[in-house]
């Protein structure tokens, strides 16, 4: 495998190398870790700009000497948990280097941390992993956690849901672990408001048979994802549940202890995800565990 590892040697970027270095990876993987230094505006690289106390081009320099040392560090540390690793340092904008990178290496994965503030400036923000979630070219692992632990998946019956069941089926550091299939079923409640009131119990007992088809289509959708799982060599079980899905999964991640939560992205963009948001962002926000998207 190939898999791409973003640092700036923040509290989060060393999680994310201590997930990279525990988990067990095929042989003849190759890990590259990017580091990258986002030139501050007003800073031109030229000859006759003057360091001095204070000075942007000087603060960029030591940005880019702290990210060097973060680099070296962390391939040292990976190196002694016998990983093959080679780095990179990079300048540009955080979020569409480490994309450009994986597409050029190839990368099969890409780990970053949640967020990440450099000793000198934020390098790797809170959003730059959502961005990056957003335009890679492979799954990308937003650690949360330095280990993996048990994995919930999130399953709706989607095209990208079912890449998230391959993935897990595909991935070797994933192979054998228990895995928990979520499906919620989401119905909106009844709306009464301007129905006259002869037509109450019509109006529920409508909303009973949408949410009784709704539980068991999760039901079934789960079910067919635990079974295909079990049979790729996982202990998994079904779990069905109820309203919002991207609450149910972060609430179902934290009463089982689950260490990752694997999901597919639909893709929204722009203004729509902005006002509405989607399940995949939330979750990646909010979960306490590490989250794997899978477009």
């Amino acid at each position: 495998m190939r898999i791409l590892l973003a640092t700036d040697g923040s509290e989060q970027a060393l999680v994310a190398r201590d997930l990279a270095a525990s988990m067990a990876w095929p042989e003849g993987s190759l890990l590259r870790v990017i580091a990258v230094a986002e030139r501050p505006v007003g800073v031109i690289p030229t000859p006759w700009l003057a360091p001095g106390p204070g000075n942007l081009h000087e603060l960029h320099e030591r940005l880019v000497e702290s990210i060097r040392a973060a680099l070296n560090e962390t391939e040292t540390h990976l190196r002694r948990n016998g990983l093959d690793v080679e780095t990179v340092l990079r300048e540009g904008r955080p979020a569409s280097t480490i994309v450009d990178e994986a597409q050029a290496f190839r990368a099969d994965m890409i780990i970053v941390g949640s967020r990440g503030h450099g000793p000198i400036g934020t390098i790797l923000l809170g959003s730059t992993s959502a961005e990056v979630v957003d335009h890679a070219p492979c799954p990308v692992l937003v650690a949360r956690r330095p280990t993996l632990g048990d994995v919930l998946v999130a399953d709706d019956g989607s095209a990208t849901a079912e890449r998230a069941i391959a993935a897990i089926e595909a991935m070797p550091p994933l192979a054998g672990a228990p895995v928990a299939v979520l499906s919620v079923a989401e119905v909106s409640g009844p709306w009464i408001l301007g129905v006259a009131p002869t037509m109450y119990d019509d109006v529920l007992a409508a909303h009973a048979a949408d949410l009784r088809e709704a539980r068991e289509h999760a039901q079934a959708v789960a079910s067919a994802g635990a079974e295909r799982l079990e049979k790729a060599g996982h202990r998994a079980e079904a779990i069905v549940a109820e309203g919002d899905a991207a609450h149910r999964i972060l609430e179902t991640a934290v009463a089982r202890g689950s260490g990752l939560i694997v999901l597919g992205s639909r893709g929204r963009t722009g203004l729509v995800r902005a006002l509405l948001g989607s399940v995949a962002r939330n979750v990646l926000l909010h979960a306490e565990a590490s989250v794997m998207v899978v477009r």
